[in-house]
């Protein structure tokens, strides 16, 4: 594999969409989740910051096609603008565009659906389809852009941020790109969604204390919580240029499962894709994991099971974004990504505000992996080092 270099990045959620905010209030002792009230019952939730969602309206309210499109394509866009200002790119036209999502347009989706149950005989709007297709996201990116190159969607549930990554990495690889944008945009806080997460019984009942497993005081009991983000990362073949990071191992795997949801007590496909990733890396050069740790029991527990496989006595500081975003779905790895960024470049480690057994003294911060699995066992891991 050619080497890629990530040289601008940029991130959406309930931290914000500045990289320096972002960093002070994930080193805060305050929370930046929130109580929302999802069908007439307080829930925690992890809502787009005030500021964040102003920008949001700002470019809804910018012409009338923007006017129709979902919140997931509006906070893309709004993600996309500012990891362009953040590039030394000045051309878009040949710029590749991959932003999936697990859920897609669903604030939109369920609107129209709504509608439609409530008055079926009435006509629907003939934007429903192509505004709540999957592709739309990266269409409409693109069209703010002015690319006309390849712009494509997938969803591959909660690693597909990463998995968007590893996309444009074979894009540009193959030679058919030179730069790509890459990355997710997640918006799932409606009724009917935050239904569904509690209908599996892993939506955390608190209203406050919210903290990540398997990494959290007390780790009996489900502590999932949703939340709302974007992150868009663009990549290029490795010129010597000034870069915020460079990608020096992917791996990735999916294993049989018993159910829809489930993944193996070992997390074998995270144990396979973490070794693909480190590959001939002594495991003691990883500073510290991202892991992807969404707060069900059985998914946490997976997880920290395979690092144990993987790193042995070995274990690096381990740290997850939600406990201060909440699970974004389809855009978490993604978060996660640009968190691994922020302490390489900064040299910092961000620690929880809790204690547990996985701080570590690192007295400095080279390489970072960070991991994403979503339902079905589909796991992605990368390292990075700058």
């Amino acid at each position: 594999m050619n080497s890629i270099v990530i040289t601008s990045k940029a991130s959406v959620s309930s931290l914000g969409h500045q990289a320096q905010k972002i960093w002070e209030r994930y080193q805060s002792d305050k929370c930046y989740l929130n109580i929302c009230c999802f069908n007439n019952e307080d829930t925690a939730s992890g809502r787009l910051h005030p500021e964040t969602l102003e920008h949001v309206d700002k470019i809804r309210k910018e012409n009338s096609n923007y006017r129709r499109l979902d919140k997931s394509v509006l906070m893309a866009i709004l993600a996309s603008r500012i990891c362009i200002k953040n590039s030394s790119w000045k051309n878009m036209e040949n710029v590749g565009i991959n932003i999936g999502s697990s859920r897609g347009a669903t604030q939109l989706f369920e609107k129209y659906h709504s509608h439609f149950l409530n008055s079926p005989k009435q006509k629907i709007s003939p934007l429903t389809s192509p505004t709540t297709t999957l592709g739309n996201i990266a269409s409409w990116v693109s069209n703010d852009l002015a690319s006309n190159s390849i712009n494509l969607s997938h969803s591959i549930t909660c690693s597909t941020a990463l998995h968007s990554i590893l996309n444009a990495c074979a894009w540009i690889n193959s030679g058919m790109s030179e730069q790509f944008l890459a990355g997710a945009s997640e918006s799932p806080l409606t009724d009917f969604t935050v239904s569904q997460m509690k209908s599996l019984g892993i939506y955390t009942k608190k209203t406050n204390d919210w903290c990540s497993m398997p990494l959290q005081k007390n780790a009996t009991k489900n502590s999932m919580c949703l939340g709302e983000g974007a992150s868009i990362f663009g990549l290029e073949k490795d010129k010597g240029q000034k870069r915020l990071a460079k990608i020096i191992g992917m791996g990735y795997a999916t294993e049989k499962v018993d159910h829809h949801t489930s993944i193996s007590d070992n997390g074998e496909s995270l144990q396979k894709s973490m070794r693909i990733a480190i590959k001939d890396l002594d495991t003691k050069s990883i500073d510290a994991i991202v892991v992807h740790a969404p707060g069900t029991i059985k998914g946490d527990q997976s997880e920290l099971t395979a690092i144990n496989k993987i790193f042995g006595e070995n274990i690096p500081h381990l740290i997850s974004t939600k406990f201060q975003t909440g699970h974004t779905l389809g855009a978490s790895g993604g978060i996660s990504l640009d968190l691994a960024i922020e302490m390489i470049n900064r040299n910092e480690l961000i620690t929880f505000p809790y204690d547990h057994h996985y701080n570590t003294k690192a007295t400095q911060v080279k390489t970072v992996l960070v991991n994403a699995i979503g339902f079905g066992g589909n796991a992605v891991s990368l390292v990075i080092t700058k």
